[in-house]
């Protein structure tokens, strides 16, 4: 179950590391790569939008087994859809931004 209040205080620690940070993206690319998933959230109609950045197959095991399983998170905070799909894009593997 995912708790919308750990997600956003877990966005403020990720905004406040990346804003002291000299090498803003340097920072972000540290962050995402920490961690075994990591979303992106954002305003949306309903209140908080989701899209998985990284660690879609970990939440898709979890899922299907219906076991917890033990994995580290964070979420980072962006405006809209459109640009957490831009951050999972430009933060993915080099071999799966070619195939994109």
């Amino acid at each position: 179950m995912l708790d919308f209040d750990e997600l956003r205080e877990l966005a403020a620690d990720v905004r406040v590391f990346v804003d002291i940070a000299e090498d803003k993206a340097e920072a972000l690319r540290a962050v995402i790569a920490a961690y075994d998933v990591v979303l992106a959230i954002f305003p949306s109609q309903e209140g908080m939008g989701l899209h998985v950045i990284k660690g879609k197959e970990i939440l898709d095991r979890i899922a299907s087994s219906r076991t917890s399983t033990m994995y580290s998170h964070t979420a980072i905070a962006v405006p809209d859809l459109q640009h957490a799909q831009a951050l999972k894009l430009l933060t993915a593997p080099v071999e799966q931004r070619i195939a994109a």
